[in-house]
This record gives C-alpha cells, structure tokens and sequence, in this order.
C-alpha cells in the first residue's frame, strides 16, 4: 500500500483555447483585402465615393481583424467572407500579393524609379546622406495597394503619384520631416491605394501628388477606340 500517493483520476486541464479570428491583429494582407472589397464595391455602385473614401480613412486606424470586417459587413463578398474561416498563411488572398520587398537604397548617392515601371505591392526606400526619387506617375499598378516603406537618416526622399490616386500617410521623425500632400484631395475610388510609412532622422521624406498627373486605364481605352 503506498502512502501519501493521490491514486483517484483526475480530468486533465483544459487545453487553452485559441484566440477567435476575429480578435486577431489585422495584417497588411488582411487590409489589402478589405481595400479590394471597398473597391468593387464602390465599382458596383453600392457604395457612394464619400461612403469608399470615409471607409477607406478608417481601414488603415482599425487594429483588429474583427474589426475591419465590420467595414465590408454589408456587402456581398465582406458578408461571404464572415462566414469562412479565416485563411491561414497556406492560402492567402491573392490581393495580398506576399512576396520580398524591391529596395531602394542610396548611401551618399542618389536613386530613382521612374517612368513605365511596375511597383510591387511593397516597396522598401532607405536613404543615408543620399536622395530618392520614387516616381509613380507613369507606373503601371497591378495591386490596389501599394505600401512604400521608407527610412530617411540624414537623407531626402520624394515621392510622387498620380493626382487620381488615393494617398495616405503614416510616420513622423526625430529632428526631420515627414510630410504627406494631398491626402484629402478626392480622387478615383476605383484607382490604386498609395500608402506611404516613414521615419526621418535629420532627413525629409516627402509624398504628394503631381500636378497635372493622371492614372489612366489605357486598356479600356484602347477597348472603347476599339468599339467607337
């Protein structure tokens, strides 16, 4: 007989319960998803240009992913998506589009992207006592979104968009500036999302639209020459 041994069966603990998708932090490629939404959407005419760029402002604020759905939760596609899973890494949406940064660097030089060239959905800008020009004018978008990372020490860096295209911007700096133009200018709700997020240290990191620039669907275009 063993004494001082519990020999009675007792239920095994109860495994921690995963967080609910809903309760999750929103990553870029949850955003880029809820953007693609809000852009049918408005395509449809479901949505009012007002009503896209009022939700549009509060798609980059929102932290959760409980609390992006709540933006598309009356529409088509934002209603399908509440009631599957959440995908996991395996299957992401394709307007995510994951996949390694371009970077753009310039150490005591200068560098520059410019002209008909296709930007990724991100695109990662470090300038050091050099200057960078990203040149979105003539770029042919094939995301809704495209993020620009940039970091400025002691540098300067400009980027320049279609005047159609919504432009939003997230940073700050130390001694620097940071400065978006444009924001509030109303553009094409159907035209590509340009967010730009930077860090200035002693630099200038600069965003707005140029004057006289338009994003233009040239195949649609080309289609309705076609047709006339």
């Amino acid at each position: 007989m063993l004494a001082g041994v519990d020999l009675e069966k007792h239920p095994a603990a109860p495994a921690p319960v995963a967080a609910a998708p809903a309760a999750l932090r929103a990553s870029d490629a949850d955003r880029d998803r809820i953007a693609e939404i809000l852009s049918h959407a408005v395509a449809e005419g479901r949505l009012t240009a007002e009503e896209h760029s009022e939700r549009l402002d509060s798609l980059y604020a929102l932290k959760s992913v409980g609390e992006l759905e709540v933006l598309v939760g009356d529409l088509p596609a934002g209603a399908a998506a509440a009631a599957v899973p959440a995908p996991g890494p395996a299957g992401l949406p394709a307007a995510a589009a994951p996949g390694p940064a371009e970077t753009v660097v310039a150490v005591f030089s200068s560098s520059a992207r410019k002209g008909r060239w296709r930007p990724g959905a991100r695109t990662r800008a470090v300038s050091v006592l050099g200057d960078i020009t990203i040149d979105l004018t003539e770029a042919v978008f094939e995301q809704q979104v495209t993020e620009i990372n940039v970091t400025s020490v002691l540098g300067n860096v400009e980027v320049l968009v279609p005047e159609n295209v919504t432009l939003r911007g997230y940073g700050g700096g130390v001694l620097g500036n940071f400065e978006v133009r444009g924001e509030g200018v109303e553009s094409d709700p159907q035209a590509p999302v340009v967010i730009v997020r930077g860090f200035a240290l002693l630099g200038n990191i600069e965003a707005h639209p140029k004057a006289g620039s338009r994003l233009v669907d040239l195949a649609q275009k080309f289609r309705k020459r076609l047709d006339g």
